[in-house]
């Protein structure tokens, strides 16, 4: 990006951090400059920073990129945009977004806003009330550079103008090149504590699947769309060159697409052959496609992330997973078998859940020794339900909700037993002030609260087997949870 020796003057350590030289009255900043804002993004380096970024950068506009998980907003990168466009691509990053909304006004009074990803059109009302005029989903950086066209173009946009465009994108290699190093990144931990640096990126968008809590549907609504094989590949070198040695495929679902997923690791592996991978895989479709295990080994999968939710059937019934407990047991076999390990991740707080069955899930992690592949937080998630979600179609769900809360950006709840909710705050606050403690130790005191919930003694974990250490991501935050006080105060 082109900017003045005065733009990129920076700010001696004791003077106010906002007390940036300008430079001259004839220092004019370019014509028409775009910066693109990523509020939180699972601490990985966004793919959707740098995909709109090259695309931008192509159509001749000065872009700058800031990822707020690392990085404050510096008046100087904010000063001149014409058009500041904000990613939600997750409960977290929305909240994140809206908190930060004054500070970017205030740093950029001239600037048009916009916001895209799954949570802008989904939350259209709201913030259209908090004066964002552009919300892109789906498919959106096409209808990115168009309206950073228009503006530059003197253009003035359409008021309340919501669009969710699913056409398929003709991308470029994305530009990584204005945002934070990998190496300040969340990184890869393995079993026996070595560490690896991750880069991150995506294969397909969408899901053709429509579990009904899920974010992704009310957009995509049972469709996807692949990103181009030789993006893909040229988006992992770049990376692999800038230190990486592990990617995370953020792929709704890696088996969207097996076909197009299985010849990008076959590529990838022919010119990275020590190169590791994860990737977010349906039960389902590990069992479907249980031959391709095989592969996923061989090309340096290390661990497969899957929306378990729940070990209830008639709640994974609710939820439309289209799996039951024994598929799941059945899944986690077949990876073990493979040499995989499997990462489960679960909404433990439904209206549907109850002191019993939150104690069965407890054994049932137990029994199938997978409480080391469990991060704490992953035992206090609480079911939100935003705007749009596929639960309101679900009989008799609506009756349950409030009326929707714009701060928490959702339908509140409450258990019609008082206990199970008071038993997801403790064990939130539990998990949060044992984030980096044992995973052994979290759960005891998670098992001897949900015990004292449910009025029953303990049974003693003394010579519990809590399986065996997998490999993961230094970063144990998930989309559906709610943001930290540190988060929202990052900016």
């Amino acid at each position: 990006m082109n900017r003045s020796p005065a733009l990129m003057t920076a700010p001696s350590p004791n003077s106010d951090p906002f007390a940036i030289d300008w430079g001259e009255p004839d220092d004019v900043p370019p014509a028409c400059k775009v910066v693109l804002i990523n509020p939180y993004e699972l601490g990985r380096q966004s793919f959707n920073l740098a995909a709109p970024a090259a695309l931008l950068k192509a159509a001749g506009f000065d872009v700058a990129c800031l990822d707020l998980s690392l990085q404050k907003l510096d008046p100087a990168v904010l000063h001149g945009a014409t058009l500041i466009a904000l990613h939600l691509g997750m409960h977290t990053a929305t909240r994140i977004a809206i908190a930060a909304l004054p500070k970017i006004r205030e740093l950029a009074p001239q600037a048009q806003l916009a916001m895209y990803g799954l949570y802008a059109p989904m939350n259209a009302a709201l913030l259209h009330e908090l004066g964002i005029d552009s919300l892109i989903g789906g498919e959106y950086e096409p209808e990115l550079v168009a309206l950073a066209e228009r503006l530059r173009n003197g253009e003035h946009p359409s008021h309340n103008h919501v669009s969710v465009p699913l056409a398929k994108v003709e991308f470029i290699t994305p530009d990584r090149s204005d945002l934070p190093r990998l190496t300040r990144y969340a990184h890869l931990i393995l079993p026996d504590g070595g560490k690896k640096v991750v880069g991150f990126t995506e294969t397909t968008r969408g899901c053709k699947h429509l579990c009904r809590h899920c974010p992704v549907v009310p957009v995509y609504q049972g469709k996807f769309r692949p990103v181009q094989m030789d993006v893909v590949l040229a988006d992992i070198e770049q990376q692999v060159v800038a230190g990486a040695e592990h990617i995370s495929f953020g792929d709704p679902d890696f088996f969207n697409g097996p076909t197009h997923a299985l010849r990008i690791l076959d590529a990838m592996y022919q010119s990275f052959p020590n190169l590791s991978f994860d990737a977010t895989i349906k039960i389902q479709h590990l069992l479907d496609h249980a031959d391709l295990l095989p592969t996923l080994r061989d090309t340096g999968c290390l661990f497969i992330t899957s929306a378990v939710e729940a070990v209830d059937d008639a709640i994974l019934e609710h939820l439309d997973k289209h799996h039951t407990r024994a598929d799941f047991e059945r899944a986690l076999r077949l990876c073990r078998e493979h040499g995989i390990f499997l990462a489960p991740t679960f909404v433990p707080f439904t209206p549907w859940t109850t002191l019993d069955g939150y104690l069965d899930l407890l054994r049932e992690l137990l029994r199938l020794k997978l409480v080391q592949a469990m991060p704490p937080v992953q035992l206090a998630i609480r079911l939100l339900v935003p705007q749009g979600s596929y639960l309101l179609n679900l009989a008799g769900f609506a009756e349950r909700l409030q009326p929707f809360d714009q701060t928490l950006l959702g339908y509140p709840w409450q258990h019609a037993d008082p206990r199970v909710d008071a038993l997801q705050q403790q064990i939130m606050t539990t998990a949060m002030q044992q984030e980096d403690a044992p995973r052994g130790a979290a759960f005891k005191a998670i098992w001897q609260l949900a015990h004292d919930a449910a009025g029953l003694p303990a049974p003693t974990l003394e010579h519990a087997d809590f399986g065996e250490t997998i490999a993961r991501l230094s970063e144990p935050w998930y989309c559906c949870a709610e943001p930290t006080d540190q988060q929202l105060q990052s900016f």
